[in-house]
Formats: structure tokens, C-alpha cells, sequence
């Protein structure tokens, strides 16, 4: 094909806002779901050949939106127990009107039940996804995902929890609450996208600090409170783009005992000076120097939020080591040659594409949800240690199955090509019209989730009649008639004033569901949660742990991308008048934050 510019009117995510070149032996494709077009590259054409699966039909963004579906972080029910011998509830993801059996962690993962005897024939005559689904519905899921967990049976996609609640896609905490995409945490609450934090509170993407307190990109700050982009600082209030320093307010200097003073005279203690706080130190955001991306230690990339990666493609939130990855998001840990894939990838994977929540040591997996540690893997889900297995559910250590049904060697390798090629002439078509051949990840009508259960509800906000539209599912959340005993104007202005008959009122969300944020109205407080407010000398909160998680998410960046210039018109050595410099960047054009290019947000913050 000859090298072309096309207009792109939408930007989804592995696309760019404005001209878009088509390169010699790329194509461009209507998506399935959107009908907006989207560019796959020769290099992309390279990895669907070494996975052996067809070019998507779907755009990346719509990509993205369906393995979402599959994966519900923070909606938790009570579900009755199908392990033989119990009927207990179990805090589970699945909602009780959800067709599916459910066992708790030890009977999941214990000897005393076998996968294979839920084992299905495979029916030529009926489509591979309904077959899948009716396999979905039949074998014992486990009921949230909480491994090692120690007095946490509120966390979710969760692993080594200790002492911790209402906490998600998390590893190795303890005593955290209502935080999401958080590792290496203790005694912490209310974080987003933070590692190795201790005593913090309110912090978004906030790494290697202690006691610091509504903060965004920070690394390795102190009793610190409302620092945006600060590293290696200490005793600071309100600042932005600093590096090394103490006894900062509003990005003045002042002496130790300056700076005590003027922090004693502020109250932190108070909710209506932290209100306050937060409108100034909004004003000052704004009028920081935000670089394009936040790219460290990395050779040729775009996305955001990314740590030691080469040659990766619209990546975002990625530590630790990727390499000739693309479309994947939250992940990292020495991985390689993965597309479209997260929540959750990686750690020393590779040849993945289209998974939620796989590798660990796998490789050759694709359109998966919780494999860890195989290879040779199609179409499974919650599988562990398994080679060469396809349509599976729950299995470990297994290989040579398909739709849980045992094979040998040579049936399974005969087999498996029939049925990819059953799945390409009977495919699944849904509602809208949407066909689902060999390649395709799950079906959006045939996710486990509603929408708004979902974290594509979190990344991808729409309201109810547009997920109809779309044919996606929709949860309808029964109103709770709650009989709220204080209302958020009646809590105290300070926790010292607070009784622990607090524990036993009925708190009256302050938005009262007039947001966007799935609010619940009203919330009561943990002892745990009560705790930590008067050991840190906070305020009790406002809002309800919905509405707060959604104001966290509100301030991180879309994962999309948009190409721009530098905004610098500073004389730097590079260059005079307005810098001349260009990149992918997930600030979008209409945004007012300041934006730099690295040469010149180092010349000015560095």
C-alpha cells in the first residue's frame, strides 16, 4: 500500500489525534464495535504471525474495553457457597442472579474437587463461545481473587494481604484501605497506582514515600502534604517540581523553624482547611511544568508511566522491564513480544496477546483471564501451571485438555486445528452484529461483568443507555433505602472531637448520587478505618469510598494519545522562541496543563 495521510476524528488508544500516515505494508481497518478505522503496522503483522492468530477486527481501544469486561475489581456481593458439603456466603465478585458456581479459596484450591469431571465433548455444530459459556456456568469459580490473604477477605485481585480491606489489584500490603493498583503498602488508605508507600493517604502514582499526603508523582517524599511531581524531598507543603529539597510551602523557602510554624498555623487537622488546601494547590497544578510522559530509563516508547522499557508502543503504567510490547497497561516485570494486553501482564512472560491478568513465567497464551505459569495456551481462565490446553477453566497442572475434557498428544493436536476452523466458519455473532471467528477475545455480551461492574466503567465512563446501544451488560444496583443517621455536613471538622459511637451511624455521602461516580448515598466506618484517621490526625471523610476512588481516577490521564508540540517558549539551549520539539502525549489538547518536551522540562525542573 502506498504511503497515505488519512484524518482520524476520534482517539482511541493506539491512535493519535489528527493526520494519520500509513506506512508501505500497513492497513487500515474499520473496527467491529466503533466503525471508527485503525492502523495496523508491518511490525504488527510480524507478531500475529509468530502467535499464529489473524489480524484484530477490533480497534485497540475497543480491545481494551472488552478484556475489562472480564475483570471486576471492586464490586463485591454475597454469593452462597457450591462446594460440596457448604452453603455459607462468601464475599464474592459474582452477584447472586449470575449464573455460575462459586467455592472459597482453600476448597478452590484444594485436591478434594476435579475440573476434568465438568469435561464437555466439543459439538461441531453449536458455535465455540456458547460452548465456552455454558462451560463458564458449570465449573467452580473461585469466588474473589485473594490469594495469602491474612485477615482480608475484602481485597480483591489481591495477593499477600494482611490486615486490609476493601483494597484491589494489589500485592504484598498491609493495613491499607480503599486503595486500587497499589504494591509494597502499609498503613496507608485512599492510594492509587502507588508502590512502596508507608503511611501515606490520598496519593496518586506516589512511589518510595512515607507519611506523605495528597500528592500525585511523587518519589521518595516525607512528611510532605499536596506535592505534585517532587522527588527526594522532605518537610514540604504545596510545592511542584522540586527535586531535593526541605521546608517548602507554595514553593518558597523558608528555615525549619519557619516552616513548622507556618504548618502549625494552617491545622492540618482541620476538613475545612484541607478543602481549602486542595482549591490552592489546584491552582498551582496548573501552573507547573508537566512533562509530555513520564518515561524513565527507556529506549524507544510512547505511552505513559512506564519504567526500563525498549521498543514498546502505547504502554502505560509499566515497571520493572518490557520489551516489544504494544496496547498493554499495567504490567511490566521483564516481558516481552506482548500485545493487547492487561490489566495485569508480565513477570518474565513472553508471546502473549489478548490476556487479563497472565504470565508468570508463560509463554504462546492468548485470550486468557488468570493463567499464570503455563504455555500453549487458548481461550482459558483461572488456569495455573498447564501446557497445550484450549477453552479451559480452572485446571492446574494439566495438559492436553480441551473444554476441561482430557485428550492424548496426538487427539489434542488433531483436534485443535478442526476446532479453529469450526470457530471461523460458525462464528459467534451477538446482538450487534458483531462476528467472533478465531482471534477474537471473548464475546462483550458474554462477560462474566455488567459494564458498570466492570473496571471498564472505571477507564471508560458511559452511562446505562449507551452501554445498551452497545449491547454491553448493565447491572442494575437495587436503591437501598438506608436510614442515614449523619449527614456529611454533621461530622466533626476534626477527628479529635470524635466519638467511637461514629462506628455505628449511617454517614450520608456528601455527593448523594448527584455524580457520576456510582455512589452509594451513604457509608459507615470501620474500626480499622477510624484508627488510622486518629493516628494520622485526619479529618473523617466527606464522601463514600465510591465517590473517592472515582475522584482519584479522575486525576490520572486517559490512556490515549495526542500529538503536540512543546509549549517552552524560553530561551534553552536548544532552541529560541517556542521549542520546535513534538511528541505523543496523554495530555490532550484542550487540557491547561503546561507541556514539555523532556529536553526542556530537564532545563527547567531537572
Amino acid at each position: 500500500m502506498n504511503q497515505e495521510t488519512r484524518q482520524s476524528d476520534k482517539s482511541p488508544t493506539g491512535h493519535l489525534d489528527g493526520p494519520v500516515t500509513i506506512a508501505p505494508g500497513a492497513r487500515l481497518v474499520g473496527c467491529q464495535n466503533c466503525k471508527q478505522e485503525f492502523v495496523i503496522e508491518p511490525e504488527d503483522f510480524d507478531f500475529y504471525e509468530k502467535m499464529k492468530v489473524p489480524a484484530p477486527t477490533f480497534c485497540p481501544e475497543c480491545r481494551t474495553i472488552r478484556r475489562m469486561m472480564i475483570r471486576n475489581e471492586r464490586a463485591l456481593y454475597k454469593k452462597k457457597c457450591g462446594a460440596p458439603g457448604h452453603s455459607e456466603d462468601l464475599i464474592s465478585i459474582y452477584s447472586p442472579d449470575k449464573k455460575c458456581v462459586v467455592y472459597d479459596q482453600k476448597f478452590w484450591w484444594s485436591d478434594k474437587w476435579d475440573p476434568l469431571l465438568f469435561g464437555m465433548e466439543y459439538d461441531f455444530k453449536t458455535n465455540f463461545f456458547t460452548q465456552f459459556r455454558k462451560l463458564w456456568e458449570t465449573v467452580p469459580l473461585i469466588a474473589v481473587s485473594n490469594s495469602n490473604e491474612v485477615n482480608s477477605e475484602y481485597c480483591n485481585v489481591a495477593d499477600q494481604s494482611k490486615d486490609s480491606y476493601m483494597t484491589s489489584g494489589s500485592f504484598k500490603i498491609e493495613k491499607t484501605l480503599y486503595s486500587n493498583r497499589v504494591y509494597v503498602i502499609k498503613d496507608s488508605a485512599d492510594l492509587y497506582a502507588c508502590f512502596r508507600d508507608e503511611l501515606c493517604y490520598e496519593n496518586i502514582y506516589c512511589n518510595d514515600s512515607y507519611r506523605l499526603f495528597f500528592s500525585k508523582l511523587c518519589v521518595s517524599c516525607i512528611d510532605s502534604w499536596f506535592l505534585y511531581d517532587c522527588k527526594n524531598c522532605s518537610h514540604c507543603f504545596g510545592c511542584t517540581n522540586l527535586r531535593n529539597r526541605q521546608y517548602c510551602i507554595w514553593n518558597e523557602q523558608y528555615s525549619k523553624d519557619e516552616y513548622f510554624l507556618k504548618i502549625k498555623e494552617f491545622d492540618l487537622s482541620s476538613a475545612k482547611n484541607i478543602s481549602l488546601f486542595k482549591e490552592q494547590f489546584k491552582k498551582l497544578y496548573f501552573k507547573a511544568i508537566h512533562k509530555y510522559a513520564t518515561i524513565l530509563k527507556s529506549v524507544n516508547v510512547t505511552g505513559d508511566a512506564v519504567e526500563n522499557a525498549k521498543n514498546c508502543k502505547m504502554c502505560f503504567d509499566i515497571t520493572e522491564g518490557a520489551e516489544d510490547c504494544k496496547y498493554i497497561h499495567w504490567g511490566g516485570i521483564q516481558e516481552k513480544d506482548i500485545y493487547d494486553s492487561g490489566p495485569g501482564c508480565g513477570d518474565s512472560a513472553e508471546l502473549m496477546y489478548e490476556t487479563v491478568d497472565s504470565g508468570l513465567h508463560g509463554s504462546n497464551i492468548a485470550f486468557t483471564n488468570v493463567v499464570y505459569g503455563s504455555q500453549n495456551v487458548r481461550y482459558a481462565l483461572f488456569c495455573h501451571d498447564c501446557v497445550n490446553i484450549f477453552g479451559c477453566i480452572s485446571l492446574r497442572n494439566k495438559q492436553y485438555c480441551i473444554l476441561n475434557k482430557q485428550y492424548t498428544k496426538e487427539e489434542y493436536e488433531a483436534l485443535v486445528p478442526k476446532i479453529i476452523e469450526h470457530m471461523n466458519n460458525i462464528p459467534y455473532i451477538d446482538k450487534n452484529v458483531r462476528t467472533y471467528k478465531y482471534g477474537e477475545f471473548f464475546p462483550f455480551e458474554l462477560a462474566p461483568f455488567a459494564y458498570n461492574e466492570s473496571i471498564a466503567r472505571d477507564y471508560f465512563p458511559i452511562t446505562k443507555s449507551e452501554a445498551v446501544v452497545k449491547g454491553y451488560p448493565w447491572h442494575d444496583y437495587s436503591e437501598k433505602q438506608y436510614n442515614i443517621t449523619l449527614q456529611a455536613a454533621q461530622i466533626p471538622d476534626t477527628i479529635s472531637t470524635v466519638e467511637d459511637d461514629i462506628l455505628n451511624q449511617v454517614i450520608g455521602c456528601d455527593h448523594a448520587r448527584k455524580c457520576d461516580h456510582q455512589c452509594t448515598t451513604a457509608f459507615k466506618l470501620t474500626r480499622e478505618e477510624l484508627n488510622f484517621y486518629r493516628r494520622m490526625n485526619f479529618p473523617i471523610p466527606k464522601l463514600c469510598p465510591n465517590c473517592r476512588h472515582y475522584e482519584r481516577l479522575a486525576q490520572r490521564n486517559p490512556m490515549k494519545l495526542w500529538h503536540r508540540q512543546c509549549m517552552c517558549n524560553k530561551n534553552h539551549s536548544h532552541h529560541t522562541g517556542r521549542c520546535s520539539n513534538e511528541f505523543e502525549t496523554s495530555y490532550a489538547p484542550d487540557r491547561k496543563e503546561i507541556i514539555y518536551c523532556e529536553s526542556c522540562y530537564n532545563a527547567e525542573v531537572a
